[in-house]
């Protein structure tokens, strides 16, 4: 198959040593690493300029969600680092979004995390204190304001995309983490979706976390991955 789903691999370890041995580990099979909380609160900024000096593209993955003009500047930073793309929470309002894509700027790409894939709607139900709540229908919703506020896409998971992707179309580009290989575990992920499958719904950007860091061969695991999207490496 063809697909235009970008796989991004996610250093999810404790030190910018790890992380840079796993990106020329893997090499021209990835171009593309999330640096999250863990990762970035153990390393600051330097981690993100390390793998922009390799070669490849980073998303910041800081869900950032404060007050809009505590997000706008925050987005700034981002960008100024060398990102092409951030998270910010969705609930946090739409003056926060569109203070978040101002504070962007045409170079990083705003995406708004709807519910997080850790959730079911049991789960969601609990945090807002209500039993009537569906996954679907809150990450439409969501959606729909995040699209309104200019943001360049949205995280949802896989058994959303298709739904997202129908409403909103190329608009919204859709992010789709908890992404595992067919036969693989789940770990602590409510809703996955095996690579193939979130690309045939419709997403832009594809998460692989352990199911290629854990993997004993990463490499072999991520060509797989490639050779399930169609793409060359």
């Amino acid at each position: 198959m063809t697909s235009r789903a970008t796989p991004i691999v996610a250093l999810d370890v404790a030190s910018a040593v790890e992380a840079l041995a796993l990106v020329r580990r893997l090499g021209s099979a990835c171009r593309f690493y999330k640096v999250g909380s863990e990762l970035f609160t153990r390393e600051g900024p330097a981690v993100v300029r390390a793998v922009r000096d390799e070669g490849c593209d980073v998303f910041l993955d800081l869900k950032f969600h404060d007050i809009p003009n505590t997000v706008r500047e925050a987005t700034r930073a981002a960008a100024s680092l060398g990102a092409r793309l951030v998270t910010v929470h969705a609930s946090g309002g739409a003056d926060m979004l569109r203070a978040a894509v101002e504070g962007a700027g045409p170079s990083c790409g705003v995406l708004a995390v709807t519910v997080l894939t850790s959730l079911d709607s049991a789960a969601l139900g609990a945090v807002w204190g209500r039993d009537d709540l569906l996954v679907d229908h809150e990450v439409l919703r969501l959606a729909g304001m995040a699209g309104r506020a200019g943001a360049h896409g949205i995280v949802c998971s896989g058994r959303e995309a298709a739904q997202v992707h129908a409403a909103f179309g190329p608009s919204l580009a859709l992010l789709v983490p908890g992404i595992r290989l067919a036969g693989g575990e789940t770990n602590d992920q409510a809703r996955t979706a095996t690579p193939a499958a979130a690309a045939a719904a419709g997403a832009r950007y594809l998460i692989l976390g352990r199911a290629v860091t854990a993997a004993k061969d990463p490499v072999r695991t991520m060509a797989q991955v490639n050779e399930e999207l169609g793409l060359i490496t």
